[in-house]
C-alpha cells in the first residue's frame, strides 16, 4: 500500500533525510520513531506530497506522489501534530467545510460516517472550542476519515492527552488499523509496543532499524535471559553453566541472578530444578527482554545503554 524508495531531501548543504526505504502493507500499523530532529516530521511530509522530496520515491496504493499527486493524496488521511480546528463551529459544519473542501460527494453522509467512526456523533452540533482535547483530537481524526482514505498517516495523535484519553484515542487507532494502513510517529514508546505490528527507526535522516518489536530485541539482545531470585545471598554459578545452552551467569545483588541462554532454548525447567536441588530457596523465574525504551536507546544513542557493573562468569572462561 506504502512503497518508500531512497527518499532524501537537502536543504543546500543540509542533508535532513538520506535514503530512506521501508513499505507499509494494508492492516498493518507501522511505527515510525526517531529523536527529536531525526528527520521524522520531513519524512511525513513527503509521504504526504505537502513537501517534495530531493530525490526518491514515494507510491500510495499504485499512485506516485510526485507524478500522480491528486490521486495519491486522494488515497491519504493525514493527522499533522496540532490539527487546525475552528473553534467557532461545530463539529458537523467543521467537518462539512473539510468535506466540501475535499470535493466529497454526498457530504452528509460522508460526515455521519465519520463522526460514527470516531465516537463523536452525539457532539454532532458541539461547538468545537468546548470540546476536551481528547475530543478535539477525535474530530482531527473524523476530518482525516472522510473520503475514506486507504492509507492513515498520523502524527502525534496522542501527544497532550490524559491519560483516559489516550487510552480511548489508541483503542481507536488500533480499530482503523485493521483494515487501513496506518503510520503512526510517536515519541510514546509503550504506545508503539501496543499498536505497531513494525518499526521504523531513523537517526540523523537515516533509517537504522525496521523490523517488528520483538525481532529487534532479538536482534539486539542476542541472548536470552532468565531472571531468577532466590532466598540464598549468593549461588554457585557452576551447576547452572552445566546445563546445555547456558552462556552465563550473573550475580546481579543477593539472591538475584541473570543466566544467559543460547536463543530460543525454554531453560527455565532445568534452571528450576538446579534451583530446588541446591535448596536456594526460589522465589522467582522469569524471562527477560529488552524493553522498546532500551532497544531506542541502543540505536538512536552514540554509546550503548550502560550495563550493570557485576561479575560475569562465563560457561567459556570457566568457574574459579
Amino acid at each position: 500500500m506504502i512503497e518508500v524508495v531512497g527518499l532524501t531531501k537537502r536543504y543546500n548543504d543540509v542533508t535532513v533525510v538520506d535514503d530512506v526505504s521501508f513499505s507499509v502493507a494494508r492492516g498493518e500499523v507501522l511505527g515510525f520513531l526517531g529523536p527529536n530532529g531525526a528527520g521524522k516530521t520531513t519524512t511525513m511530509r513527503m509521504l504526504t506530497g505537502y513537501l517534495p522530496a530531493t530525490s526518491g520515491q514515494v507510491t500510495i496504493a499504485g499512485h506516485d506522489i510526485q507524478q500522480e499527486p491528486l490521486k495519491a493524496r486522494s488515497r491519504i488521511g493525514y493527522l499533522p501534530e496540532g490539527v487546525p480546528l475552528y473553534p467557532e463551529m461545530t463539529v458537523a459544519s467543521y467537518l462539512d467545510h473539510m468535506a466540501r473542501l475535499r470535493n466529497v460527494t454526498a457530504r452528509r453522509d460522508a460526515v455521519e460516517r465519520a463522526m460514527g467512526l470516531v465516537h463523536m456523533s452525539e457532539r454532532a452540533n458541539d461547538r468545537i472550542g468546548k470540546l476536551s482535547k481528547g475530543q478535539r483530537q477525535r474530530v482531527g481524526l473524523a476530518q482525516a476519515l472522510l473520503h475514506d482514505p486507504d492509507v492513515l498517516i498520523l502524527d502525534e495523535p496522542t501527544v497532550g492527552l490524559d491519560p483516559r484519553q489516550i487510552i480511548e484515542v489508541r483503542e481507536l487507532i488500533r480499530e482503523l488499523g485493521a483494515t487501513r494502513t496506518v503510520i503512526l510517529s510517536t515519541h510514546i514508546l509503550p504506545e508503539v509496543s501496543m499498536l505497531c505490528n513494525r518499526v521504523v527507526i531513523i537517526k540523523k535522516g537515516q533509517v537504522v532499524a525496521v523490523d517488528t518489536p520483538s525481532g529487534l530485541t532479538a536482534r539486539l539482545q542476542g541472548a536470552d535471559r532468565v531472571e531468577m531470585r532466590v532466598q540464598r545471598e549468593h549461588v554457585d554459578p557452576a551447576p547452572l553453566l552445566q546445563i546445555d545452552g547456558v552462556i552465563a551467569v550473573t550475580n546481579e545483588t543477593s539472591g538475584h541472578i541473570i543466566v544467559e541462554t543460547q536463543p530460543g532454548n525454554e531453560l527455565r525447567p532445568a534452571i528450576a530444578a538446579v534451583a530446588i536441588a541446591h535448596d536456594w530457596g526460589l522465589l522467582e523465574l522469569r524471562q527477560v527482554t529488552l524493553s522498546l525504551e532500551e532497544i531506542f536507546l541502543e540505536l538512536t544513542t552514540q554509546e550503548a545503554v550502560d550495563a550493570p557493573d557485576t561479575a560475569v562468569v562465563s560457561a567459556a572462561e570457566g568457574v574459579e
